[in-house]
């Protein structure tokens, strides 16, 4: 197998970094120039022990539990290995120690100073020292002879010079290195060493090669170089085996050599070509870690398992053993193959071994030792050789092979996926227990901090808003370990002792009354494991698998038992999330599931135990809510899942925080997760998986973002978006569902901005011509957005697509009419015209009156509206038309429709009619509306259904699914819906759409006895005084349209005194024809009253002036487009 070059990561900030592995080589320990010394398991563990030993250390040395370290101060000090206990001084010098190192039996020191001096110190007694004096520069680095007999150094004085340790005198030197004079101008730290065992070579790193002395002669035996190496060697060191020998340049190139070959086995590159400073060899493996000097750590593995030596022993056994194995397996005796990582590890899982067996006739290929690729099992010789019996249970033999019968079959062995480890338990928020300055929470309330030193065992609990209550400093006297922040209470807990129990301890500090702290034992044997508050509830779960709830004041409440043991849990408002194991996951995957449940006055479940989805090989880091009560969580690998209650309560990503980590050991420690406005609160931490209490770490803002497909793209960022939005607002509906506030204007807000979005991929699929496409986006648009696709479908010509749309609007509004009458089923009818302000209008309306307008005059009159608000209705004299309320501000106007109001009372229940048939009548083009989505706001907080949908194509329903109303308005709804009139056969319908002239006659003659008089509004004194005064207004502007007519009308109408606006306004009242119903209605006003009123209406008239719109001059097409989407 080749080498592998692991990817570095970081260690300790920028400056020169050591590195060598403990005695077993069980881990790895560095140490930089942030004056930490840290251990680390392996490459990828992202918490290793810290130490800190100083503000710098440059060097450290590690022997028999013994750890030595060169700091900035001066000394050299010695800790304890691995508690990092600091265990004294072993000496001093002027000027800072540059490295240091252990004799082969561990018994003493020797360092090297910028002072010139070296020494060498017992390390049971530091008062029996050596010093060794004769450099003229500061010294470079030190090794000890493995006999224990020699001393050498590499100075900045170019010298390297050999010690007799016995009679502390030079016994050689060379001038081999280029002179300066300090360590940091030399262009090598020339790290020599002694070949271990025999101590037969020492190797120097001189400029681009590596050159062997001789012991005792003191000659020049060989060197070592490479074509590879260009810029000088910082480091040398021997392998355990004496065989191969490793050096690092300053450029970042590793080189290992056979010794006794001289031939270059491997070769290797840094990732950035940063200086190499750090070499060390693992003492059982073919491993080697390095450091550079920007504080990384780096690992080569299968160093030299390429090569083939000569050995007789192996090609002994496999000569002798060849019957064992197939032709396909020769290459295993070998060493071309190794086991395969999936292979169970000795002594793992042996009592489930009976379980995990392969089929049988499965033979079992030969192991390969892990540690040296070229060696074989001694087991499966001895097995073979009769040497070893055959124990009683075979099947259990999971860490080796069982004996082999003389035959040459095997016992199967499982070599399926292997168990994953499980998860222990935490708290989101918290940093690890063992530390001794640890985050015990941060969240969206406040930071509780905890100290465990020689000086203090407290606990420091801060709050982000100090109205919610001021910081508190408390002892820790119980050794509290869990902690959970509310803005009501703290909780606390703690493990048993021999003596004491498991406590839960709260400090309920919004408590009115004086004793505000209570605490429960839990029972024997029983053992708090994860602790969260709601609102008014305080929850833990125990190793009984058991939840237990309390009031914030300490009462009992209910108590659950978990499927699994409970690996986090998280509360919010009434809602409780628990996560527990479900089993056991394998290859790395954790098996946890996720209970959901509200505690309120109805108490249910939401989640029973679903299946928690994980990244691949990773596991749970953080559990919570978000600040609008939406379950979240966040995996190993920077992925964050926020549950979708719009989809069947499934988990749907929202950010991956990896993506915006700059190094692959940089992470985001998650502190609270905000929908609205979108925020993802995290901290950033390089080289960690979590940060330090000091100093105080900074928050930082990620956004979110849905892992949708071609994001890149116009279309695909339109639909992220869109999705985003739905996702990230559907917290409102949850909200009020529940009877909690949520803000309207926020919820408008996020209507405005979906249908915006939709409009926008509306026009970007009609450009692409996905005409089926834009059908199935018109299905997401609210109903008025989908008439404003009807309109831009017809202005680009795909009438088609028009027509399918008209379909898709009338589906809409069918489906709402079945729903509102489904509704009203359950509830109690109720007199709508008592609340003449639920939605529906602002204005006096006719509550039996159908809606029905013609489409030019609507666009024509708007603005009137508006300016005038005592005019309830216009009726221009070319058709008779009646006004319903204005659920449009600044309409939205679909195709045109002449028919008069009784035939649209008559058809309102058989459907749509083609919605772009121009009659002839017709004298001006449409006049362009503005646009529907500048105003959603405004008319989204209108009625929810109006109007005949069936033929009038002008004011379809206004439909606002997302915004709760009360039930008695859907009530309401549905009566506009119900059927005024026999429904007609859909031909004859159909027959009658296309002869308008005949379907106006025998529909008005239809009606007319049906009508009812509550249906007709009259004629209004402006549209009387503009029917007589029309002919001069164009007289004098002949180039007006219908439009700019009204308009100018309304100026001169307004500039009339009131008395004569008075007489109009008589003459419209006089015209209109009696009725004694609304007479009873209605009582006349006096002419006193009446002067008083028009005086209002005035004032009315005037306010609304300032308010009115500019007049809209662009062509709809061009504003249309405009809104959708940019030209390129």
């Amino acid at each position: 197998m080749p080498s592998r070059q692991k990817p570095m990561r970081y260690g300790h900030t920028e400056g020169h970094t050591d590195v060598f592995f403990d005695d077993t080589g069980s881990c790895i320990v560095t140490c930089g120039s942030d004056g930490d010394v840290r251990i680390w398991e392996n490459l990828d563990d992202d918490d290793p022990k810290s130490i800190n030993v100083g503000e710098k250390a440059f060097s450290c040395a590690l022997k028999g539990g013994k750890l030595v370290t060169a700091v900035s101060n001066n000394t050299v000090q010695m800790h304890t290995f691995p508690e990092g206990d600091p265990d004294g001084i072993l000496t001093r010098f002027t000027a800072h120690a540059n490295h240091v190192t252990f004799s082969p039996d561990g018994t003493r020191v020797a360092a090297g100073s910028s002072d010139f001096m070296i020494k060498v110190v017992e390390v049971t007694d530091s008062s029996k020292q050596k010093t060794f004096r004769g450099h003229d520069a500061p010294v470079l680095s030190l090794s000890f002879d493995p006999k224990d007999v020699y001393l050498a150094s590499a100075s900045c004085d170019g010298s390297v010079r050999v010690w007799n340790l016995a009679d502390q005198t030079c016994t050689t030197s060379w001038l081999l290195l280029q002179k300066c004079n300090d360590v940091i101008n030399a262009k090598s730290i020339c790290r020599l060493a002694w070949q271990p065992g025999t101590g037969k070579l020492l190797a120097v790193p001189v400029d681009k090669v590596v050159e062997l002395f001789r012991r005792e002669t003191w000659d020049n035996q060989f060197k070592l170089s490479d074509a590879s190496i260009t810029q000088p060697l910082n480091v040398v060191v021997w392998s355990p085996c004496e065989q191969f020998l490793a050096a690092a340049s300053v450029d970042g190139n590793i080189v290992v050599w056979n010794v006794e070959t001289q031939q270059c086995i491997e070769r290797m590159k840094h990732e950035k070509k940063y200086s190499i400073c750090g070499l060390a060899w693992h003492p059982k493996h073919r491993q080697i870690a390095y450091t550079d000097t920007e504080g990384n750590l780096g690992l080569l593995e299968n160093i030299g398992a390429a090569e083939k030596p000569n050995d007789k022993v192996g090609a002994a056994v496999a000569k002798d053993y060849n019957d064992l194995f197939d032709g396909d397996d020769d290459d295993y005796l070998n060493g071309d193959m190794v086991e395969p990582p999936s292979s169970p590890k000795t002594g793992d899982n042996e009592d489930d071994a009976d379980d995990l067996v392969q089929p049988p006739g499965h033979v079992r290929r030969a192991v390969i030792d892990d540690d040296d690729d070229n060696s074989l099992d001694i087991g499966l010789i001895k097995a073979s050789s009769g040497l070893l019996e055959k124990e009683d249970d075979g099947d259990d033999q999971t860490g080796g092979f069982s004996a082999l019968p003389p035959s040459s079959t095997q016992q199967p062995l499982y070599d399926g996926p292997m168990p994953t480890p499980k998860q222990k338990p935490f708290q989101s928020g918290s940093t690890p227990v063992h530390l001794m300055h640890r985050f015990m929470v941060w969240n969206s309330v406040g930071i509780i901090r905890c100290y465990n030193d020689e000086q203090d065992n407290a606990i420091d609990i801060e709050f982000h808003d100090t109205s919610v209550h001021h910081a508190t400093h408390l002892p820790n006297s119980l050794s509290h370990t869990m902690a959970d922040l509310s803005t009501e209470a703290i909780l606390l807990a703690c493990e048993s002792t021999e003596e004491l129990a498991s406590k839960l301890h709260c400090i309920h500090f919004g408590s009115w009354d004086a004793n505000k702290e209570w605490t429960v034992d839990m029972p024997k044997d029983e053992e708090i494991e994860a602790i969260c508050l709601g609102q008014g509830w305080a929850a833990c779960a125990t190793t009984a698998l058991l939840v237990r709830v309390f009031t914030v004041g300490g009462v009992q409440k209910e108590i659950f038992s978990l499927p699994g043991p409970v690996v986090s849990m998280a509360g919010h408002g009434e809602q409780l999330m628990v996560v527990y194991h479900r089993g056991t996951g394998f290859d790395g995957d954790q098996c946890l599931g996720v209970q959901l449940m509200e505690l309120g006055m109805k108490k249910r479940q939401i989640l029973h135990g679903d299946p928690l989805s994980l990244t691949r090989k990773s596991y749970l880091v953080w559990v919570g809510f978000s600040a609008e009560g939406t379950p979240c969580y966040v995996d190993s690998e920077g992925i964050v899942r926020m549950l979708n209650r719009g989809l069947g309560n499934t988990w749907i990503p929202v950010c991956n925080t990896r993506e915006h980590c700059k190094g692959k050991y940089d992470h985001y420690w998650v502190v609270g997760i905000h929908e609205n406005p979108q925020q993802l609160r995290c901290i950033p931490c390089k080289g960690a998986r979590f940060p330090p209490t000091l100093p105080r770490p900074a928050v930082a803002i990620l956004p979110f973002k849905l892992p949708y497909c071609q994001v890149a793209t116009e279309k695909g960022q339109m639909e992220e978006q869109y999705w985003r939005s739905v996702l990230f607002h559907s917290h409102v509906d949850y909200l009020s569902k529940n009877g909690y506030e949520f803000d309207e204007n926020a919820k408008n807000q996020a209507v405005k901005e979906q249908q915006e979005l939709l409009m926008k991929l509306f026009a970007l699929s009609c450009k692409l011509e996905r005409e089926f496409r834009c059908v199935e986006l018109a299905d997401l648009m609210t109903p008025s957005v989908v008439n404003l696709a009807i309109k831009y479908s017809s202005r680009s010509r795909r009438l088609n697509l028009a027509q399918r749309l008209g379909e898709v609007a009338v589906e809409k509004a069918s489906g709402l009419a079945a729903a509102a009458a489904a509704q009203e089923d359950e509830e109690e009818e109720e007199d709508f015209r008592q609340r003449p302000n639920a939605g529906y209008s602002s204005s006096a309306t006719n509550w039996g009156q159908l809606p029905g307008r013609n489409v030019q005059q609507d666009q024509e009159v708007e603005d009137a509206e508006e300016a005038d608000a005592c005019e309830e209705a216009e009726e221009t004299p070319e058709v008779q038309q009646e006004k319903e309320p204005n659920h449009f501000s600044k309409g939205v106007a679909s195709a045109e429709v002449t028919t008069p109001k009784p035939a649209l009372v008559a058809s309102s229940s058989r459907g749509r009619v083609n919605p772009f048939k121009v009659s002839s009548s017709k004298k001006d083009p449409v006049v362009p509306s503005a646009n529907i989505l500048d105003n959603m706001t405004k008319y989204s907080k209108k009625t929810s259904l109006s109007g005949s949908r069936a033929v009038n194509k002008q004011n379809p329903p206004v439909i606002k699914p997302l915004t709760p109303k009360p039930k008695t308005k859907q009530a309401l709804a549905a009566s506009f819906f119900q059927p005024r009139t026999p429904a007609t056969n859909p031909a004859e319908k159909t027959v009658e759409e296309r002869e308008e002239k005949a379907e106006n006659e025998s529909q008005e003659t239809k009606v007319t006895a049906q009508e009812n008089t509550e249906n007709r509004r009259p004629k209004t004194g402006f549209q009387m005084w503009l029917e007589e005064n029309r002919a001069n207004i164009l007289t004098d502007n002949p180039d007006l349209n219908e439009a700019e007519v009204i308009k100018e009308g309304m100026s001169r109408f307004r500039m009339l005194t009131s008395e004569e606006r008075m007489v109009w306004t008589e003459k419209a009242r006089g015209g209109r024809v009696s009725d004694s119903a609304e007479d009873k209605k209605r009582k006349r006003p006096t002419a006193e009253e009446d002067e008083v009123k028009k005086s209002q209406e005035q004032k009315s008239e005037d306010t609304n002036v300032s308010k009115k719109s500019k007049p809209l001059d662009a062509s709809t097409n061009n504003r249309l487009s405009a809104f959708a989407f940019k030209q390129s």
